[in-house]
């Protein structure tokens, strides 16, 4: 785990000194957009954009669902980096280390190198590296019809409950796990599972978070969701529960998963060969579980 400092890349872990143990993640740097209405530089054509990701990214499996669940397969391709991240950060297929992207964009940048990175091979530059940007590109902008994941009429539901759920889950986990006191720990772990019992109890009313139509805001939750038990419950110490011990979003990731395209974007031996033996700080032996078992495919019972 590095970053780029002024254009150099340094093998540097997170900073939890000056913030009392607690994880804090960079803004992305990258915050252009593909637009369909020609008001910016960057026009939805097929063929012309790259997705690089990680398929243990939370992140970017995002971007990777949509870019199936929106028929895209054919026109953006994606090359994904090794699943095991080093001194070196992320290597692309070649060898290379995906920093090389970013400097080759910004000889002088200052940043974490992160994935999804959506590029522009027509112009040789970064569009973006926002994965909750990227995904409403794909959802509006590139013409492929289909279900509408950011209706207009849910907008301020959506917008309400992904906030939620970033701060206390998608970014909880790694609060939790990244944690480098135990009163820092504690605090992000309690959040956690407060926020996974609050959202028990929405699915328990409703099919999914905001009503009765999946949106973009249950495929964010979905990405933590399918990494939690067997990744975050040990790794990341966030052991007071497992998803199959939450009878609503045990149902509800199962379903998700078994929508059409969906499992394809789920590789659990990258997901927890990334985690297990890229995280030396916090398992120094690189070892990697063989378990857990989970059925993703059993009868989800929200029919």
């Amino acid at each position: 785990m590095g970053l780029l400092v002024d254009g150099t890349w340094q093998d540097q872990w997170y900073d939890t000194k000056s913030t009392g143990g607690k994880f804090k993640r960079q803004e992305s740097q990258f915050r252009n957009w593909v637009k369909a209405d020609g008001s910016t530089d960057f026009a939805p054509e097929s063929g012309r954009y790259r997705l690089y990701v990680s398929l243990a990214c939370p992140w970017a499996h995002r971007t990777m669902i949509f870019r199936s669940l929106k028929g895209l397969e054919n026109d953006i391709d994606v090359v994904v980096v090794d699943p095991i991240m080093l001194d070196k950060g992320w290597i692309l297929p070649d060898g290379q280390p995906l920093h090389t992207l970013y400097t080759s964009v910004d000889p002088d940048i200052t940043t974490r190198v992160t994935v999804p990175i959506l590029w522009d091979k027509k112009t040789n530059t970064i569009v973006s590296n926002e994965s909750a940007e990227i995904i409403r590109m794909l959802n509006a902008e590139f013409g492929a019809g289909g279900t509408d994941y950011y209706p207009a009429a849910l907008r301020d539901q959506i917008d309400e409950i992904n906030s939620f759920v970033y701060d206390k889950i998608n970014n909880g986990v790694y609060k939790t796990g990244f944690a480098t006191t135990q009163e820092a720990y504690e605090e992000a772990f309690e959040n956690l599972f407060d926020a996974l019992d609050h959202v028990e109890k929405i699915l328990g009313q409703n099919r999914y978070l905001v009503g009765e139509q999946i949106t973009e805001a249950d495929w964010r939750l979905f990405t933590t969701l399918v990494r939690f038990d067997a990744v975050y419950v040990g790794h990341f110490k966030c052991n007071k529960k497992r998803i199959v011990d939450y009878p609503n979003l045990w149902g509800f990731l199962r379903e998700l998963y078994q929508i059409e395209g969906v499992a394809d974007t789920v590789n659990m031996d990258h997901i927890k060969t990334h985690y297990y033996a890229s995280h030396k700080t916090i398992n120094p032996t690189g070892v990697i579980p063989l378990g857990p078992e989970l059925d993703f495919m059993s009868a989800h019972g929200r029919g």
